[in-house]
């Protein structure tokens, strides 16, 4: 774990406008943010993308902003974890539309390609579901944010969200349960 204070420190310089300190902030918690991606990359069984990859990605979509604000830590990650899923969504669409393929000549499907078509898929799935549950509570989407994709205890996430720790345990729960039933039905 990276020290919060030298974390913070470094959000704030960059809210300031040290455009420098984003690349020190990154360079802090590179490692944290390999594990997180790596955990995501295994979750949705991804074969196809290295968790550094990921990383590298978020610093190039985060970088190209013209700003952005995180107050801590959390937020951070938790911006972190909300910019893991776009890419990943991105690139799921993008081999979905790869895979209609317009003129291409059709070739038969190797287990590998069937793999990446399911994993394309689940991912599409999983934000749809998520979008779905925004409309009726976006409290819920930001739980599973923080806790699924930026892996954040509830105590941190908690903290990111301005709620207790018990608003995020009964959240979290009834977001699951949610994400269950939409899943199950699609």
């Amino acid at each position: 774990m990276t020290p919060k204070g030298k974390v913070t420190e470094l959000l704030s310089a960059y809210a300031q406008g040290d455009r420098a300190a984003m690349d020190g902030l990154f360079e802090l918690v590179y490692g944290e943010l390999r594990h997180l991606a790596g955990r995501q990359l295994r979750r949705i069984g991804s074969k196809t993308m290295s968790s550094a990859d990921l990383v590298h990605e978020v610093y190039i979509k985060l970088a190209g902003k013209d700003r952005w604000h995180a107050e801590g830590r959390g937020h951070f990650f938790a911006l972190a974890a909300r910019v893991m899923r776009q890419i990943l969504v991105d690139r799921a669409r993008s081999r979905l539309r790869q895979k209609r393929g317009g003129a291409l000549e059709r070739v038969v499907l190797d287990e590998a390609h069937q793999a990446v078509r399911r994993h394309a898929e689940t991912v599409l799935a999983i934000d749809q579901a998520l979008i779905r549950l925004a409309d009726l509570d976006p409290r819920l989407v930001r739980v599973v944010e923080c806790r699924y994709f930026a892996g954040l205890s509830e105590e941190e996430t908690a903290e990111v969200l301005a709620v207790s720790p018990r608003t995020v345990e009964r959240d979290w729960r009834r977001a699951r349960e949610m994400l269950r039933r939409e899943l199950s039905a699609s």
